[in-house]
């Protein structure tokens, strides 16, 4: 059962957004009869599931809004319905997945009540009883093509009806303990009502296929308290139906794998029955595997250490054929390191698409939220999702759902101008936010953008000022990509008044702190009267990395290979000083320096001294890192520190090369960050803080580190 409840819970979430899904495209056609009908199958599979786990309030509230939907399919108000059930299941899951006490359901109760009628009264004129009887037959198409098939193999078929005892307080259960007592005596073909639902007029019915005679299945079915009366006839088998309409094996196919059965009064017959065990097992024919995230990141993980062992054999090899450059094995140890390279490449590649799944798991989300963010608001939005099957790696998916949610809502509370303001700008009613996805080079790009009054950079330089972030006189001098970035420090809130929606300086701040923990960026673009676009870039995965090695002040550093968009080299004399800034002249562009070693001495011989310059980038601004050699390209394995090792945001994590040498990747956001926002003389200061990093005792990150190849 613990195994069961732990797929439900995987499968529930699945189905709570499926309805959430359904609902926001009924409530845009009201009149979508396919739309109301897969409603009802959601809510009948979430019925069964938790009805399978012994969550009877759920299956019983799903039960009552299964009917309200049966009845009202055209109604423009079961659209609201159902996302209103979609909280609500939501909140249900929740509890019970931390055992926690479950909320209250009696304002949705009293809202189904309101469009579904109780059992027994008057539907609305035109409509049928509510859980009436049927006039023929009770089962499904599936069911009756299991009864023809088993008539046809000549087993003996019997019609069960059961009527319950009225003392009975436990209807849904009495069917349980019936469906187990006839499943004990030989195959349930069919069983009416559904599972997880209260029996119609007190009675219970079943087609079953046994030898046994008609005193014993009576007597097996006689249980005290629960069965009043029991009635076992020949049932007459009707013509078997030549198809199986798609609607209800779709139906049917998503509640039997899901729930592994249904429940555990279904394992006797299916154990009597090898051929539902082969219909058991051709259903679960597709080639999915749930895995924990954990067992694949162990893999990762033993794939990295894979990675070192290699650069460690690469480096042997070098010793090796720089000492007997003649021997013949030379040449066999290459293949053989050529042949491991390929290999593990192969390998690497593979446990890394494990782990990539679609951005579409986390872009279903935020439909609802947008329609909701919009409605609260007054204002008319709509939705564009683009790039949905982009692939990302499922940590850093996990991650950014918070800053998607975030900036989402703030397009359309900020961005979206209200409709009539909107159509006094010539802009029709409705706006539009576009949630996109798409790979550029090794990195994922999802942009969050707007059609509404954009960002008044003017506004947000003036708000800096009074709330004491910066001086006038700074603010005077930003660009406008870095006042833009402005509003992503902690605290920063133009909105005048305080509502549910904004106003408390909280928010964007997440977007910032989450890339940068991430190795991603964010960039803003923004245009007066026409929108604004946020751009988040990250990387495909946080566990291996392509970088640029080099050094400062004869100290080995990293930095990831496509943060560098050039590299150039430099004298010292061809470098000066513009208001304490270091400034090189590159092609007719001024391109600011920040000097990550040591500021040397003034001389004859320093001006003649050549320096190697790493052209990055940082929004719309270039930036040149100053190094004093490099060392070549590496695939670095990231392994993060220590906090009491290392505390320094410039760090974002080590690695350790194959001759053991550790070296230190640096955060290129946080190195611009400190820059930009430094006082007289950066330079100076980015050189001692990284001579900090210098004076740590290199066996003191190998320890940190952890790693079996740390021999520094």
């Amino acid at each position: 059962m613990a195994e069961l409840r732990e797929l439900f819970f995987e499968s529930a979430a699945e189905l709570v957004e499926k309805l959430n899904e359904e609902a926001l495209r009924l409530e845009k056609s009201p009149g979508d009869a396919e739309t109301a009908r897969s409603l009802r199958r959601i809510v009948h599979t979430l019925k069964g599931d938790a009805a399978a786990c012994s969550y009877r309030e759920l299956s019983e509230l799903a039960h009552e809004l299964e009917d309200a939907l049966a009845l009202e399919s055209q109604s423009p108000i079961i659209a609201e319905l159902a996302l209103r059930a979609a909280d609500v299941f939501t909140a249900i899951i929740a509890a019970y997945k931390g055992n926690r006490k479950l909320p209250s359901l009696q304002a949705l109760r009293e809202e189904i009540a309101r469009l579904a009628p109780p059992a027994g009264e008057s539907a609305a004129p035109g409509k049928s009883k509510a859980r009436a009887r049927p006039a023929s037959m009770p089962w499904s198409e599936y069911e009756r093509l299991a009864i023809a098939q088993a008539a046809e193999s000549g087993k003996r078929i019997h019609h069960v009806i059961v009527r319950l005892d009225p003392r009975c307080g436990m209807p849904i259960a009495a069917r349980q303990m019936i469906q187990i007592a006839l499943a004990s005596l030989g195959e349930v073909l069919a069983l009416y009502p559904p599972d997880g639902t209260t029996p119609v007029d007190d009675r219970i019915e079943a087609a079953l296929a046994s030898e046994s005679s008609v005193d014993e299945i009576r007597a097996k079915c006689r249980i005290p308290t629960i069965a009043q009366t029991v009635k076992v006839t020949p049932l007459k088998v009707p013509a078997p139906a030549q198809t199986v309409p798609e609607s209800e094996l779709k139906e049917h196919s998503e509640v039997a794998p899901k729930t592994a059965g249904v429940s555990a009064a279904d394992e006797p017959a299916a154990r009597s029955d090898p051929a539902a065990t082969a219909a058991t097992a051709a259903s679960a024919g597709e080639n999915i595997l749930r895995v924990d995230a954990e067992r694949i990141d162990t893999v990762l993980n033993l794939v990295g250490e894979l990675i070192l062992a290699k650069s460690m054999l690469q480096q042997t090899l070098v010793k090796f054929s720089a000492r007997f450059p003649k021997d013949g094995l030379r040449a066999q140890f290459s293949d053989a390191m050529a042949l491991q390279a390929r290999v593990l490449s192969d390998l690497q590649r593979s446990v890394m698409k494990i782990r990539m799944v679609p951005v579409d798991q986390l872009f279903r989300r935020f439909p609802r939220t947008v329609r909701d963010v919009a409605r609260q608001s007054g204002k008319q939005v709509e939705l564009v999702v683009r790039g949905e099957d982009t692939d990302l790696d499922k940590g850093i998916l996990d991650s950014i759902a918070e800053p998607l949610m975030h900036l989402l809502r703030n397009a359309v509370g900020h961005g979206i101008e209200a409709p009539e303001a909107r159509a006094r700008l010539g802009k029709r009613p409705q706006g539009t936010v576009t949630l996109a996805a798409y790979h550029q080079g090794n990195q994922v790009v999802i942009e969050v953008s707007d059609d509404g009054g954009g960002i008044d950079a003017q506004e947000v330089r003036e708000h800096a000022v009074r709330k004491g972030l910066l001086k006038a006189e700074e603010a005077a001098r930003l660009s406008e990509s870095e006042t833009l970035e402005l509003i992503l420090r902690p605290g920063f809130s133009t909105v005048k008044e305080i509502t549910e929606l904004s106003g408390r300086g909280i928010g964007l701040d997440v977007v910032q702190s989450v890339l940068t923990r991430l190795k991603g960026s964010v960039q803003i673009e923004t245009s007066s009267g026409r929108g604004t676009t946020f751009r988040l870039r990250l990387p495909l995965t946080l566990a291996i990395l392509r970088a640029l090695l080099f050094r400062v002040d004869e100290r080995l550093y990293a930095l990831p290979l496509n943060a560098v968009n050039e590299i150039t080299r430099a004298t010292e004399d061809q470098i000066h000083e513009v208001e304490h800034y270091e400034v090189l002249r590159l092609r007719n562009e001024v391109l600011p320096l920040l000097r990550l070693g040591a500021t040397p001495e003034a001389g004859a011989k320093t001006a003649k001294r050549k320096v190697f310059v790493l052209v990055v980038h940082r929004g719309d601004r270039k930036f040149g890192l100053l190094v004093n050699e490099l060392a070549g390209e590496a695939e670095l394995v990231i392994k993060a520190l220590d906090d009491q090792a290392l505390k320094t945001s410039l760090v974002s994590g080590a690695s350790i090369l194959g001759d053991g040498r550790v070296v230190l990747i640096l955060n290129l956001i946080a190195l611009v960050d400190r820059f930009t926002g430094a006082g007289a003389n950066p330079g100076v200061r980015m050189a001692g803080l990284l001579a900090n990093l210098n004076s740590a005792p290199r066996s003191q990150h190998s320890q940190t580190l952890g790693m079996a190849g740390a021999r520094a």
